[in-house]
């Protein structure tokens, strides 16, 4: 059984139900006036408690977040990048097609430097919330980190909407099927942001979107530029 309610203001929100009982997968703030709820249950298992839940929680609302920087910041912050990464950020803002084999192909041709992934997509508000601070993260630490995007479970025309209100100087990988999500882990959830080694192999997926740009900058320093550091002679 599923239930869907709009409420001017509240969350996206998602369950699934194992045979033990209720699991929530995500809340998330979604753009727009008229805001989806989504739950699915199992027949026998009661909606009341998972409702309540779900909307007490709609009530903290969510401020639509302003860019911090534009594509002509990008080109001047990252002029000079070395070639990997400058042949990375040539698509800002792009929604790349092409799956797992295309992301595949990206990882391996950014070798030798870390790489950050943020997975998103446009009706999840965490994502959207947290995106300036990925605009500041790349316009500072862009030329010894690469950063790339999956824009996971949405729809071509919102998605484009947001990166050109929101830029970024480089291109998100299309994944309407979570195929890109199952390799970066944690694939129900919105945002995610999956941290490589210079070698290519994963080393820390962080659930959940950002609270500040802070919270950011230190997990690009610990995940990226800490752990290039380490694997230098390797």
């Amino acid at each position: 059984m599923s239930v869907s309610l709009r409420r001017r203001a509240g969350f996206r929100a998602v369950f699934s139900a194992p045979a033990a009982g209720w699991a929530l997968t995500g809340i998330h703030a979604a753009p727009g006036p008229r805001l989806l709820l989504l739950v699915k249950a199992r027949p026998t298992v009661t909606l009341v408690c998972a409702l309540a839940a779900v909307l007490a929680a709609a009530g903290c609302g969510s401020e639509e977040p302003k860019s911090a920087a534009t594509q002509a910041d990008f080109r001047k912050a990252l002029a000079g990048a070395p070639a990997p990464l400058a042949r990375l950020y040539r698509r800002p803002a792009a929604l790349v097609g092409g799956g797992t084999d295309a992301f595949r192909r990206q990882l391996a041709d950014l070798r030798g430097y870390p790489v950050v992934v943020n997975k998103w997509a446009s009706w999840c508000g965490p994502c959207r919330h947290e995106f300036p601070f990925f605009q500041k993260q790349v316009t500072k630490r862009g030329k010894r980190v690469a950063f790339l995007a999956v824009n996971s479970e949405d729809a071509k025309e919102p998605a484009q909407k947001f990166l050109k209100d929101i830029p970024v100087p480089y291109p998100s990988f299309l994944d309407p099927d979570s195929d890109i999500a199952q390799l970066l882990g944690l694939p129900q959830n919105f945002p995610i942001t999956t941290f490589y080694d210079r070698k290519g192999e994963k080393i820390y997926t962080k659930p959940g979107g950002y609270a500040s740009e802070a919270a950011l900058a230190d997990d690009v320093r610990e995940y990226a530029i800490a752990a290039a550091r380490k694997g230098a002679g390797g």
